[in-house]
């Protein structure tokens, strides 16, 4: 049904005779009419003139006609009927309203609807963990460990070849080379393919989580309501954390968490200054969470102890732990993926080989299966018993050492069970794996402190600081698992063990490596930002836009009059030297040829090879802006050839270039 508003007056001209009258305009009509002043429009052989009942009425504003006229094309082209109102009203309000109260709006709306995206996910995982978990009798639940982490690996690597057409770039690294590489521009498959892809793994029991998927989501979806209404890069740039800060405080009913994440991870290296819309998403994802989202689906843990000064020691050696811990995570995290990409068979049967282990794996470890979220609780409710009693090592005689040892090898095989479940061909992320490992750490480490001697020991905090730990280590995020764990928890008494654990595991893991090694590929080719904003703005830059392929070239064996008929002809200071088969030989600047100026009746039959010089350094097209500067500063160059790999010569390029550039995106960022 359309929308009619009243509005003002009409003049037309038809048969050149002059027609005066109201008119009801629709939705669509009226946004044109009260955006620009003055609109014409053709129906049938009728010139309307509608206009704005405003004194001096002028369209002055280049860029809002330009918009305009974008505006009418695009809905001449899709005609009214596929119009949707709520864009034009929100085409209208951008219009209107200032930037910040613009992205308010923005936010509110980005984090509503990624907040539903995640609340969706976890419900559907929710419900298809509890049919297999508590609807099935354990000798029927072999089977299933059997089946369905294989097939949830399989099926959701020929849903990617199939439907995705193979595209199946996951994971926060994704986000960060769009940020980086693509002006914050996210594919709208992105919108729902994580939801499918990790529904799928996740919930048929691949052991990673989905936390990053959802961050993923609503990444794409902040990104896409950017690109809807024209928003500039760093606008862009902020809806998309929104959305993906939106998807975390969904995930985990956990805002602040949320916001930390945004800042630690996903804008790394963009300054920004207004950042109340992750703010408003963030509370919109939470809320959403909060209302719709059943009790147990919740990650919630009421149980834990009064944080006591004494303990203090146990937090310190914990941090140690966890530490260590992450680091192992991270290391066969990285040896199982070179492994699989190693291997020479299709995306197919790795799929099958990652099924097959982590099926072997869940039946002899079901704590294996899916998040583990449900195995963590019930250590901080002092069911610990509870975790071996669908394993085959229920029929030891449950002791304590029983326990630890199956324990130890949960933690071990965890790390394990996550990389084939991701690097196979499943979707999810390192989030609730490093919550889960963590937890198990946790809880490991104070049933040991027990067994030794030990009184009073804080089993339940360990725990959850244990989690903070983990998760610090393999994230390299501590300020997202501090405010994680606390607003999960309640337990903002816990602050000094939490920051204690997170901080020394975040210590250990920068220690070993500066940077994630998950993303470390990703930042030494420049993909990605890092803390280093200079070199960030510098990877934006492209080699190629800086490659003068227009340079002058004369033949080694010219004379040296054919080079000063170039000289004279033409309007380059710089000359390549090349063979008949276009290689480089050597270079020539006007200040290598003034001495032969004034005596060419001498030097005439001078050869050009004999006066040309090497050039200080060879660059060639692959090479990246920043180390190419680098090379101007070691050979004190200005110019420099650029070459193949064969020795071609392809034109020659400028530092100034380079560096104006780089005065061009820095202005750019800073407005």
């Amino acid at each position: 049904m359309l929308m009619f508003f009243r509005f003002g007056t009409v003049k037309a001209k038809k048969n050149d005779q002059l027609i005066s009258g109201d008119l009801r305009l629709s939705i669509s009509f009226w946004y044109i009419c009260e955006t620009f002043g003055i609109v014409i429009f053709r129906s049938c052989d009728v010139h309307f003139y509608l206009y704005r009942n405003i004194p001096d009425v002028k369209i002055h504003n280049k860029k809002r006609f330009l918009s305009f006229l974008k505006f009418k094309r695009d809905f001449q082209q899709y005609g009214l009927e596929k119009a949707r109102s709520y864009e034009l009203i929100l085409h209208w309000l951008n219009n209107r309203l200032s930037r910040s109260q613009f992205l308010l709006l923005s936010g509110i709306l980005v984090g509503c609807t990624a907040g539903l995206a995640g609340v969706l996910l976890k419900t559907i995982v929710h419900n298809i963990h509890f049919f297999i978990t508590n609807k099935v009798h354990f000798e029927y639940q072999i089977l299933f460990y059997i089946i369905f982490p294989f097939l949830g690996i399989v099926l959701t690597t020929s849903i990617v070849l199939t439907i995705f057409k193979g595209q199946d770039r996951k994971g926060i690294g994704a986000i960060l080379y769009e940020i980086a590489q693509n002006s914050s521009i996210v594919s709208s498959v992105k919108t729902y393919s994580q939801i499918v892809q990790s529904a799928i793994t996740v919930g048929l029991g691949g052991s990673a989580g989905l936390e990053s998927p959802i961050a993923v989501t609503g990444a794409a979806i902040g990104s896409n309501y950017a690109q809807t209404y024209r928003l500039n890069y760093k606008e862009r740039t902020l809806l998309l954390a929104a959305g993906a800060t939106a998807g975390i405080a969904s995930a985990f009913n956990a805002p602040i968490a949320g916001i930390m994440f945004a800042f630690e991870i996903l804008l790394t290296g963009v300054v920004f200054t207004d950042f109340i819309p992750l703010v408003v998403a963030a509370v919109c994802g939470s809320l959403l969470s909060r209302i719709l989202l059943q009790e147990d689906i919740l990650f919630r843990f009421y149980t834990r102890e009064a944080f006591n000064y004494k303990n203090v020691p146990y937090y310190l050696i914990l941090g140690i732990v966890t530490g260590l811990y992450a680091r192992y995570f991270l290391i066969v995290s990285q040896k199982v993926e070179h492994f699989l990409k190693g291997l020479r068979m299709s995306r197919l049967r790795k799929a099958m080989l990652g099924g097959a282990v982590l099926s072997f794996l869940c039946v002899l470890f079901p704590p294996l299966f899916g998040e583990g979220y449900d195995t963590v609780k019930a250590f901080t409710n002092g069911h610990a018993n509870i975790i071996i009693e669908n394993s085959l090592f229920r029929y030891f005689d449950l002791k304590e050492y029983t326990i630890i040892i199956f324990l130890i090898l949960v933690c071990l095989l965890k790390a394990f069970a996550t990389s084939f479940t991701i690097f196979s061909g499943g979707n999810g992320g390192n989030f609730a794996p490093s919550l889960f490992a963590g937890g198990s750490v946790g809880f490991l480490f104070g049933v040991i402190c027990q067994q030794i001697g030990f009184k009073d020991v804080p089993v339940t905090n360990l725990v959850l600081v244990g989690m903070a730990g983990a998760m610090s280590g393999v994230l390299y995020a501590p300020l997202t698992a501090i405010f994680l764990i606390a607003e999960s928890s309640f337990g903002y008494d816990l602050f000094i063990p939490l920051m204690i654990v997170s901080v020394i595991s975040y210590l250990m893991a920068k220690w070993f490596s500066p940077i994630s090694p998950e993303l470390k590929s990703l930042a030494d080719q420049g993909k990605i930002f890092t803390n280093e904003h200079d070199k960030n703005l510098l990877f934006s830059l492209h080699t190629e836009d800086f490659i003068d392929k227009n340079a002058q070239t004369i033949h080694e064996n010219a004379s040296i009059n054919d080079l000063f008929e170039m000289v004279k002809n033409g309007s380059k200071n710089l000359f390549a030297v090349v063979n008949s088969d276009k290689k480089l030989k050597g270079i020539l600047t006007l200040d290598d040829i003034r001495p032969y100026l004034f005596n060419q009746e001498n030097n005439a039959a001078l050869p050009v090879i004999k006066i040309m010089k090497a050039p200080p350094a060879l660059i060639k097209p692959e090479d990246k802006p920043l180390d190419i500067l680098q090379i101007f500063d070691d050979t004190g160059s200005w110019n420099l050839p650029v070459v193949d790999q064969n020795n071609l010569f392809i034109g020659f390029i400028s530092k100034s270039s380079i560096l104006m550039s780089y005065r061009q995106v820095l202005k750019g960022y800073s407005e």
